[in-house]
């Protein structure tokens, strides 16, 4: 399994914010939270990434932001929805493609229980 050690760590981060959280809140509040966590953790990331991209050779002028990349290859994607849809996979799934990255990470805050889902790209 690709970043099994790494994924599991981010993971668990979002646990952990999810315990204390709970469901209710904005994504972003969701996502400061977790930005805490990481530190907390010592999980290296960067926050809010903007990316181009590309259309058959030639970069787009369309920004595509995840919200976090971990360990410089994990695509992390939040939401803060009832359940996790087609439309959020497919996002997380481009953004990996997007920033050449082999793994995202969907986590959901939104639902009673923390729900997260991998994409290998």
């Amino acid at each position: 399994m690709i970043y099994k050690d790494e994924a599991y760590k981010i993971v668990g981060a979002a646990m952990e914010v999810h315990s204390e959280l709970g469901c209710g809140f904005t994504e972003k509040v969701y996502q400061d939270a977790l930005e805490i966590e990481l530190k907390k953790e010592n999980i290296p990331y960067q926050r809010e990434v903007p990316l181009h991209p590309n259309y058959r050779g030639i970069t787009l002028e369309s920004l595509f932001v995840p919200d976090f990349i971990c360990y410089e290859n994990i695509i992390v994607e939040l939401k803060a929805a009832q359940e996790i849809d087609d439309l959020h996979r497919a996002q997380a799934i481009n953004y990996a493609k997007v920033a050449n990255k082999k793994l995202a990470l969907l986590i959901n805050f939104g639902s009673t229980s923390l729900q997260f889902e991998r994409f290998i790209v």
